[in-house]
């Protein structure tokens, strides 16, 4: 990503002089405090996603932005395993392999699916489904440049409870002149057909502000990141999508029975959107079975929460939390999350990523339970 990131930046810089915009900091004294987080890996690569299954399975990705040698783990009594095997994490002829995969998730039907974006489209982006009891391939879409060509970004998901739909947010390009517009994507399992909605949405798009990581603007080459939409959650009811913008001060969400319905005109599905709540930056994002939204704040070392009555309240928040990034609830009302500490990754040599480990995977006891693997 970085060369490919490097060439845009280079071109927006030419055309670029605007002064630094900051959202707002909603963060507030927290909920809990951090004696209330157990840490449960201290990894020596960042971790990117995380879902952990209703018997206590923890898999989770290395972020691909590291490079690391293994793409897909699970952690077993405290250690790394690749998953489903070490041969899968490298290129094979012919044969499936992981390339660049970042969020993962585990359904209804216990089988865990990751999602791969071919190194931004330049590459094949493929969804892929194990059963997890066996490590086999159940299930295999390599997605067409139609649908996630050059410039996308196919960043996180969901499935629906039913196990029947994803909902995938194309974050694409971070410079929007060179293309890769954001978007949502329907893909339907059964059907093994994908299609894209709400392409380049005021909803799906990010806004002018700068990322700020502490007091560090996070810029390549001098020039600010605007990253488009990234968190992505359903309801546990499947009512409603909740999706925004990393660099977006709102939260959005949209009725699933709209997204589902392939017969709806993009104009009349971008009318039915609705602004939810305000919010900070944000990365990960997932619900609980209370119609809470769960969202990190990178900026801010923190994690939100966001109720029905649309106000934001801080759970968590303390320098060691750096850049929270996926989420997963597990068993017994757990909700983990990873640090991916991206600001010490993009952009920066093997040797600094190195010197800043370890890198963490967290749990707390939130109050509220959710559905394991999402």
């Amino acid at each position: 990503m970085v060369k490919y990131l490097l060439a845009q930046l280079l071109i927006i810089s030419l055309i670029s002089g605007c002064a630094n915009q900051y959202i707002k900091d909603h963060s507030e004294a927290p909920l809990f405090s951090k004696e209330k987080v157990e840490v449960v890996a201290n990894l020596s690569k960042p971790p990117g996603n995380i879902a952990v299954s209703n018997d206590h399975r923890i898999f989770f990705t290395f972020h691909p932005e590291a490079d690391p040698e293994i793409k897909v783990a699970e952690l077993v009594e405290g250690h790394v395993r690749p998953f489903p095997d070490a041969e899968f994490q490298e290129e094979r002829d012919n044969l499936p392999f992981f390339d660049t995969v970042l969020s993962l998730r585990v359904d209804s039907n216990n089988r865990l699916w990751t999602l791969d974006h071919g190194y931004f489209g330049i590459r094949q982006p493929r969804l892929l489904a194990f059963d997890i009891k066996t490590g086999e391939i159940v299930h295999q879409y390599d997605f067409s440049s139609d649908i996630a060509g050059f410039g996308s970004f196919l960043n996180d998901f969901q499935v629906d409870p039913s196990g029947k739909t994803i909902l995938i947010a194309d974050t694409g390009a971070p410079v929007p002149v060179i293309g890769g517009d954001p978007a949502i994507i329907v893909y339907e399992i059964e059907k093994k057909t994908a299609r894209r909605i709400l392409e380049d949405h005021d909803s799906v798009r990010a806004t002018s502000n700068t990322l700020r990581v502490g007091e560090n603007d996070f810029k390549l080459m001098g020039i600010p990141i605007h990253i488009a939409v990234d968190s992505i959650a359903l309801s546990r009811d499947a009512e409603w999508l909740y999706y925004a913008a990393v660099n977006s001060e709102k939260l959005f969400r949209i009725q699933t029975k709209n997204l589902m319905d392939p017969d709806m005109q993009e104009e009349a599905l971008a009318s039915t959107v609705e602004t939810f709540a305000d919010k900070s930056m944000s990365d990960g994002i997932t619900t609980d079975m209370d119609g809470n939204i769960y969202i990190s704040d990178m900026e801010n070392s923190a994690v939100h929460i966001i109720g029905q009555d649309r106000r934001l309240k801080t759970l968590l928040k303390d320098p060691e939390f750096r850049w929270p990034d996926g989420f997963s609830f597990g068993p017994d009302g757990w909700l983990y999350f990873t640090c991916s500490s991206l600001m010490d990754v993009i952009g920066q040599s093997a040797s600094h990523i190195e010197s800043q480990a370890p890198y963490q995977i967290y749990r707390f006891q939130p109050g509220s339970k959710g559905v394991p693997g999402h």
